[in-house]
């Protein structure tokens, strides 16, 4: 059962799931997927290569799809992609890939706060929140979990790690390592993420080993070369240790930087 009204318009070619409503003056173009149970509320904007998920809501003025704000982009087949369960919240775009890598992923259970902007060739995984008026330029890649206050400015190639927690407001032109939180002008490591750790259901041993690492990168008096290696030499081995040293390895930009005062 579909529940499309008839104010709508829906390209004949738009291939939608059942249990879809589309409200009154939503619009659907072409070559567009809708799945299963998804709902597109009124004056919502569903553009060429579009690929909604299940069990999603896109809220009013929401515009997923649009081409990118990228003058190298040529007219390309790219693709938006949102993922099941996610909420679209209002007047927030998500525009489709380029060339670069051919597509932007919204990953599953995600919430695009209202007025937020996710730009060409971003790839945010799942249980990704932008708060209001977060803008993301392009390719930026945001891991699970991670909690982008309202208002921030996130810088194109960007990496945000899982976990963390970035302060409304702030402006982020480096990498923010996994489980942390960021705050201050100019943005620097202000501690970890402990109560979304916590949330997350991190034991406090878990925690303990985490923050014993971050304490040999922002806190030891050593360069981060320094630190990495007295990490890996000195600290026990687990998934947490060898995730944020292979995110500090392969970071392009560099790492926020540390504050003496935590």
């Amino acid at each position: 059962m579909k529940l499309i009204s008839s104010l709508a318009f829906v390209h004949p070619e738009a291939i939608i799931g059942s249990n879809v409503i589309i409200e009154p003056f939503a619009y659907v173009d072409r070559n567009v997927k809708i799945g299963d149970g998804t709902r597109i509320m009124t004056q919502a904007t569903i553009l060429y290569g579009a690929r909604i998920g299940k069990n999603c809501t896109i809220f009013p003025h929401a515009t997923i799809s649009a081409i990118p704000q990228d003058l190298k982009f040529k007219g390309e087949e790219t693709v938006a992609i949102i993922g099941d369960r996610t909420v679209i919240r209002e007047c927030a775009t998500v525009n489709r890939g380029t060339a670069s890598k051919g597509h932007t992923i919204v990953g599953e259970d995600c919430l695009i706060m209202a007025y937020s902007h996710v730009a060409h060739d971003c790839v945010l995984k799942n249980h990704v929140i932008l708060g209001n008026a977060a803008q993301l330029a392009g390719e930026i890649e945001i891991d699970d979990y991670a909690n982008v206050s309202g208002g921030t400015l996130i810088h194109q190639f960007t990496r945000i790690g899982a976990h963390v927690m970035i302060q409304g407001g702030s402006k982020i032109p480096k990498d923010i390592p996994p489980y942390v939180m960021v705050g201050r002008e100019p943005i620097s490591y202000v501690g970890l993420n402990v109560v979304g750790l916590r949330r997350r259901g991190f034991t406090s041993e878990r925690i303990n080993s985490i923050q014993e690492i971050y304490r040999y990168l922002y806190q030891s008096g050593y360069n981060t070369t320094q630190a990495m290696e007295r990490i890996e030499r000195e600290l026990p081995v687990s998934d947490d240790r060898e995730y944020i040293l292979d995110f500090v390895r392969n970071s392009s930009r560099g790492i926020v930087r540390g504050n003496m005062e935590v």
